[in-house]
């Protein structure tokens, strides 16, 4: 039987959900629950909005807000503006927002994923260490605090090292170190610096490189049952003195073999963790000694994949959620469901190899020529600022590819590629003022 996702049952009185830090990457889930009928507050965790998020305003989107509550750093005083809504969840919006969410949803006794592994599932040292307590392999680590203990374990390791902080998204900060003496400068670089999210870096952890394919896996989940909504492997590049860029991630269809053997493991992490209920975004790397967990985000995935997953097998984390929410027994029901891949699908996102005022896109006829595509988002317009793409905040532009043969997507994705470069920008000349 194939797999569909029906409409939620219309509610029999007034259904709130509460969701906590909701911005730009996903609001497509607050948009589905006020489309399923329900008021949507929103709680902000932090009183500022990130650094990140600002400009990115949409005042239709604002206003599917019935209420914005502020947590000041008081859980009761926040608790208590939530319960006065009578909410029937309350939902993780984004990653900053995780941990506040499993205590709100636990202090009013909603389903939740309670609190007992919550700091793993945004700290990313304690989440491998969670995940390896469990049984499973993990890549080797260490809980950075001092800068000679640091170069000591990489000696001893004898290999490449991923240095980051343990809250921050993305690729946010992250650095691979062939040798101690740049592990210890990418450790000093990160430490006490502000993260994504506007915060200072409060730990920073280093990990064993891994080496092999990796992989992402989007699931939804409730009490305690898992379903994998999408899978996608990604390509990367070295480039802008940045190793392993991810510049595209291509649909893992239904039917792969590998694709098996990722959604296990991925099941066996959020079990660890303790995550029972709601969406989860996965990063594994497939090694020739089996899948390890890079990291998990216990959210929403972003870059608007839920849309590219929608269009290649007609179901995404957005709509899983709502189910898993409002409709508990339907999700329950159809949680191993089989999927049919309606169309194979990738997307492509472009690195910028220059900087400075863009004048326009000299090539971007020959995207729009290619057979599969489906979408092209522009993030940086003529006349805007480009900035040179070294994380996943700066991308200029994303192409989305689709078409009912895998080899047609897989030959257009390389052609994006080839595109992308230098000649794929025009910038205004700089002044001599300006160059100086």
């Amino acid at each position: 039987m194939t797999s569909s996702v029906p409409n939620p049952p219309p509610p029999t009185g007034p259904r709130t959900v509460v969701m906590v830090d909701v911005y730009a990457p996903t609001m497509r889930l607050a948009r589905a629950f006020a489309d399923a009928g329900c008021a949507v507050v929103r709680v902000r965790s932090t009183p500022e909005i990130p650094a990140v998020y600002q400009g990115h305003a949409d005042p239709a989107a604002e206003a599917l807000f019935v209420d914005t509550i502020v947590h000041s750093g008081d859980v009761e005083s926040t608790g208590k503006a939530v319960a006065d809504h009578d909410p029937v969840a309350v939902v993780t919006g984004g990653e900053l927002g995780v941990e506040l969410a499993d205590r709100l949803s636990e202090t009013l006794g909603l389903t939740s994923n309670g609190t007992r592994h919550s700091a793993a599932r945004r700290d990313k040292y304690r989440q491998i260490a969670a995940v390896r307590a469990a049984g499973l392999p993990t890549a080797r680590q260490l809980l950075v605090t001092d800068a000679d203990e640091l170069a000591d374990w990489h000696r001893e390791l004898g290999a490449r090292v991923v240095v980051k902080p343990v809250r921050s998204a993305g690729n946010d900060g992250v650095a691979f170190c062939d040798t101690p003496a740049e592990s210890v400068a990418a450790y000093r670089a990160v430490a006490g610096a502000r993260n994504i999210f506007s915060l200072p870096n409060d730990a920073v952890v280093a990990q064993e490189y891994l080496a092999g394919t990796e992989y992402v896996v989007n699931t939804v989940s409730r009490d305690g049952r898992h379903r994998a909504t999408d899978v996608w492997r990604y390509t990367k590049i070295s480039a802008n003195g940045v190793r392993d860029r991810i510049s595209g991630a291509v649909l893992v269809a239904p039917d792969a073999p590998v694709r098996d053997t990722l959604v296990r493991y991925a099941a066996e992490v959020l079990d660890a963790l303790d995550v029972r209920h709601g969406p989860a975004h996965h990063e594994i790397m497939l090694t020739a000694d089996g899948p390890r967990l890079v990291e998990v985000g216990v959210r929403l995935c972003g870059a608007d994949t839920a849309a590219q997953a929608l269009l290649a097998l007609g179901e995404s984390q957005v709509e899983r959620t709502v189910q898993a929410y409002l409709d508990p027994a339907g999700f329950l029901a159809a949680v191993d469901d089989p999927q049919q891949l309606r169309r194979h699908v990738a997307m492509a996102f472009l690195t910028a190899p220059v900087t400075g005022t863009l004048r326009g896109y000299p090539l971007l006829d020959r995207v729009r020529e290619l057979e599969s595509l489906h979408e092209i988002q522009i993030g940086v317009r003529p006349g805007q600022r480009l900035p040179l793409t070294v994380d996943d905040t700066t991308e200029p532009m994303m192409v989305v590819l689709a078409h009912p043969r895998a080899e047609v997507v897989e030959r257009d994705l390389a052609t994006v590629g080839w595109l992308d470069g230098y000649g794929f920008y025009d910038l205004e000349p700089e002044t001599t003022a300006s160059a100086a």
